[in-house]
């Protein structure tokens, strides 16, 4: 079950990052001085806690400790990233030397502080062409500023999860491929219930789990911030388009207040009370899990997949969407960071392990090898994700020294629209950028 790049992690991890600034200084790869042949035990952290995550973690530590028998891993799950810069900023021996992180959101924050180690050096002693092995998004957010931090390890790529048996009732034969018809479809797919639903359609509220602006934005492929490095968002008319034609589908399914209310009978994201899997909404907006767990929660209906709807002007890239994915680094304060790089080379690079890892956890491959590899355990509703991630127009949200404050702002103020509270779009992305910019500049 992945949580990866959730601003709800950011949020709270934002003021643990930001004293690392001065706390972090550590060594560069060109400096790491400790010998990878000698018997070592590194300190791996990481987030994953669902059992079939961290056995899957097990496996791929005991393959790569077979592959580098002198090389021991003490493995600690559940880690949040509060704990990790804890630990990070208090050092010694229990500290992690390698940390794999869910929040690639805070990327900016690990570069620019150097709470990681830069991976640049690393790469080239081992004759790793990055650009060779990774896709090109992954690869935007996974460094800063030339600084590559981390690593991929492991890809979300995000679309469409419908109901094929709700589409049949109604009469609608295959998904909807731009935002026009997304709109019909949703609309088709809702039964109003007194005051309440039924059924919706779609949950187009930013609280609805997955449907978040920067998920729907990536639709019109966004520029966030322009060549002098300053925040876009009232120039590029990407952002007032998709708020406009979100608060439309809000208004056109019932209104924020009415959906709002139903939203609030949902179950948790991650049981099996999720309300695609009781069938409250035919039309979920989520990641390359969501089929995988529906099915392991017995739904009675069949499950479709497909790309996230485009605007209407942009018919000819549909296919395309959000990514996002899990990190991995090494501390900076390590001394034994060219052991812990063969483990980081070892998990993000090697087909096998990530293939392995992929199929283990139903999450996209993160290396172009690995995509390719017949190994890959693909069924049909996973092979839609897989073409997304492979999009040359897929695209995600870059690297900046806050961190995650910049889409938090953004995602603020597209709360102001779709409830109403906002209708003059244009001067609010304006003031918006003002406090984006004053946010980078503190950052920075």
């Amino acid at each position: 079950m992945p949580r990866t790049g959730r601003l709800t992690a950011t949020a709270t991890l934002l003021a643990a990052i930001s004293v690392l600034a001065t706390a972090c200084t550590g060594q560069s790869g060109a400096e790491a001085a400790d010998d990878p042949d000698k018997d070592v035990t590194l300190n791996f952290w990481h987030g994953w806690s669902a059992p079939g995550e961290t056995k899957a973690i097990e496996e791929n530590i005991a393959r790569f400790e077979k592959a580098h028998p002198n090389i021991k891993v003490q493995v600690t799950g559940n880690m949040t990233d509060d704990k990790i810069n804890q630990a990070l900023r208090a050092g010694g021996d229990k500290a992690p030397d390698a940390v794999a992180s869910f929040t690639t959101d805070s990327v900016g924050k690990f570069c620019n502080s150097r709470a990681f180690a830069d991976l640049n050096p690393f790469l080239r002693k081992s004759g790793v062409d990055k650009a060779k092995v990774f896709p090109k998004t992954l690869l935007e957010y996974t460094q800063f500023k030339g600084n590559q931090c981390t690593l991929p390890l492991l890809n979300d790529a995000y679309g469409l999860v419908y109901n094929k048996t709700a589409f049949a009732a109604a009469g609608i034969t295959e998904p909807p491929r731009t935002w026009s018809q997304f709109t019909e479809v949703a609309q088709k797919l809702t039964k109003p219930k007194g005051d309440s639903y039924e059924q919706v359609g779609l949950m187009p509220t930013y609280h609805g789990y997955e449907t978040t602006p920067m998920r729907l934005a990536a639709q019109w492929s966004p520029t966030y911030f322009g060549a002098d490095g300053r925040s876009n968002l009232a120039k590029d008319p990407a952002f007032a388009k998709m708020l406009t034609a979100q608060k439309d589908l809000v208004d056109k399914l019932g209104g924020y207040e009415k959906l709002e209310r139903f939203r609030n009978t949902f179950g948790d994201e991650w049981s099996a009370e999720h309300p695609f899997h009781t069938g409250q909404v035919a039309m979920q907006i989520d990641g390359e899990w969501r089929a995988s767990m529906a099915k392991e929660a017995g739904v009675p209906f069949e499950i479709g997949t497909a790309p996230l709807p485009v605007p209407d002007d942009q018919a000819a890239d549909y296919g395309k969407g959000y990514l996002s994915g899990t990190i991995m680094g090494i501390a900076s304060g390590s001394k034994k960071q060219n052991a812990a790089w063969e483990l980081v080379k070892y998990m993000t690079t090697d087909t096998e392990a990530v293939v392995a890892f992929a199929n283990a956890i139903h999450n996209v491959p993160s290396t172009l090898a690995a995509l390719e590899s017949p190994s890959l355990q693909v069924s049909p509703e996973f092979m839609t994700f897989l073409d997304i991630a492979r999009h040359p127009k897929s695209s995600t949200t870059p690297a900046r020294a806050d961190g995650g404050t910049y889409q938090l702002t953004f995602e603020d103020f597209a709360y102001g629209v779709e409830k109403g509270d906002v209708t003059d779009i244009p001067a609010g992305l304006a003031r918006t950028d003002q406090q984006i910019d004053t946010d980078i500049a503190k950052a920075e």
